[in-house]
């Protein structure tokens, strides 16, 4: 039979037997010798069909001579039918040929305990919410106030994802999950993250990870975490992973936990970056060349090759660059909205090209017989 009726109380029962009975005797004997007691109207066999008693839970334990055990009786009812049903089974003196005795321990208002419970939750509630979110109104004055004194929020690609300022010419890029993150850590003084949105790459990032000199993931402490990881990692070339502690998201962390998480790699960038000394020739006419191409380049995450009458050669993607050069190719000046790698240099340099200009130099190894200079360098940026 399957209760319906919204429980108020909760009648309990002890009970010891003088010989070795089972469950179904126990329960037997509470609904045969309490039949008739009452008058019908109070039969449990009646109760339970309008649904004023539920299931009756009986638990037993046996020793060689000897049962005890307990009875939960769940009742609809009012208090007063509680009460006389429990006085009613408390009158059972035999479960079967054994002598027994039947007693109450109590009648629990399930609805009280129900309450309480309620309301232990929903302190509980409040207390994980008030300690892990701040106001609408606070966010976004934080937001501005924050963003106003560490750096400010961008937009990258057709998809407008939000970044840092500083993801268009620093030699590292932070890729994070949304734009909450990208907020987080403009706080903590790193303005060149950018949100992947869970990892929907196009060329656009993927060009613009191949044109910085590292690449670093930087993500939940969660299962979602993981997943976008294994994501991004089949689709860009990730050279350093931070996730942020289990269980906990990076726009959850605060500005010294940020700095003391990518502490180690930003000290590595910035020995990476160190410019070594470059003996030069006279930057007025590199200058003038770069003047022309520079506004259709900019922030493009494109190359463009120049032959000595400064014709264009080619216009490629960043990460395409390497691919297009080849000895006896005429390119005197090549020019890209990206990092100067070793990489690059190598190949440049087998190519016969002369100068090569770039938002920024790596740190680079050998640079013989070429003229690098930044867009900084030769004041068009």
């Amino acid at each position: 039979m399957v209760y319906t009726g919204i429980v108020k109380y909760h009648v309990k029962l002890s009970f010891e037997v003088d010989g070795l009975v089972e469950k179904a005797d126990i329960i037997g004997a509470i609904f045969g010798q309490t039949e008739g007691l009452l008058g019908p109207e109070m039969n449990l066999n009646e109760l339970q069909k309008m649904s004023k008693v539920g299931r009756i839970e009986v638990n037993t334990t046996a020793s060689s001579t000897q049962t005890k055990g307990d009875a939960l009786i769940p009742m609809s009812t009012d208090i007063n039918t509680a009460a006389l049903i429990a006085a009613a089974i408390e009158s059972i003196d035999k479960v079967g040929p054994f002598q027994a005795n039947f007693k109450l321990d109590a009648i629990d208002d399930v609805r009280t305990a129900k309450k309480k419970e309620i309301v232990d939750r929903a302190k509980d509630i409040v207390q994980k919410w008030s300690t892990k979110t701040i106001s609408e109104g606070e966010e976004m004055l934080k937001d501005v106030s924050d963003i106003g004194s560490a750096g400010k929020i961008a937009a990258f690609g057709r998809e407008k994802l939000a970044c840092g300022s500083g993801v268009f010419d620093s030699p590292w890029i932070i890729l994070v999950e949304g734009r909450a993150d990208v907020i987080n850590l403009l706080r903590a003084g790193f303005d060149n993250a950018l949100a992947i949105e869970g990892a929907r790459i196009d060329e656009s990032i993927k060009s613009l990870c191949d044109s910085k000199s590292k690449v670093v993931a930087f993500l939940d402490g969660d299962r979602a975490g993981g997943f976008i990881l294994k994501e991004l990692k089949s689709l860009v070339n990730v050279d350093v992973v931070h996730r942020a502690p289990e269980g906990v998201e990076v726009e959850e962390l605060t500005p010294m936990q940020i700095a003391e998480i990518l502490k180690d790699t930003a000290e590595d960038m910035k020995k990476e970056t160190a410019k070594p000394a470059l003996k030069d020739v006279k930057d007025a006419p590199i200058a003038d060349v770069v003047k022309k191409v520079y506004s259709q380049l900019n922030e493009s995450l494109e190359a463009i090759a120049l032959d000595d009458g400064t014709n264009q050669v080619f216009k490629v993607p960043v990460s395409e660059v390497v691919g297009k050069l080849a000895p006896g190719s005429g390119i005197k000046y090549l020019i890209l909205d990206g990092i100067i790698t070793q990489r690059l240099v190598d190949s440049a340099k087998q190519a016969g090209i002369g100068y090569l200009i770039g938002h920024r130099m790596a740190n680079l190894k050998s640079t013989d017989g070429m003229t690098l200079k930044t867009f900084t360098e030769l004041g068009v940026a």
